[in-house]
């Protein structure tokens, strides 16, 4: 009796994972976010100075700095940019600025301290900003 349950419980659990819809990374042609984490729990970003620039070339600089991108995180989903404070929120791995002058930019966050764009159209853009320092 005892291995007939284990082998039900199992059968459940199959049936279950089976039905349950794939995540966004293993669905094949769904577009362009369908590698992205688009749901999921709402996070914050790490406090502190965030800076962006878009990669160089072999025959000049690694990074070109892009200071007008640059923002800063604070507590409760602020930034602050030289442009003005705004709101954000991170539901996943997307990051998207909710009020203020980034308002509608979007970013994937690649690792805990680097975020990089992304375009009108969901695909991955070229401007990558990383977490430089804690608040002062």
């Amino acid at each position: 009796m005892r291995t007939r349950t284990i082998l039900l419980l199992t059968m459940l659990a199959a049936a279950i994972a089976a039905a349950s819809p794939m995540s966004a990374r293993q669905q094949q042609g769904a577009g362009p976010d369908a590698h992205r984490d688009t749901g999921g729990m709402l996070r914050t970003l790490e406090h502190g100075d965030w800076s962006c620039a878009l990669p160089g070339d072999a025959a000049g600089a690694a990074w070109q700095p892009v200071p007008e991108a640059d923002f800063t995180i604070g507590p409760s989903s602020s930034y602050e940019s030289e442009a003005g404070r705004g709101t954000y929120i991170l539901r996943g791995r997307i990051l998207t600025f909710t009020r203020g002058p980034k308002k509608g930019e979007r970013y994937e966050q690649v690792g805990r301290n680097t975020v990089q764009v992304l375009e009108a159209d969901g695909t991955t853009g070229r401007l990558t900003c990383t977490r430089i320092g804690a608040p002062g």
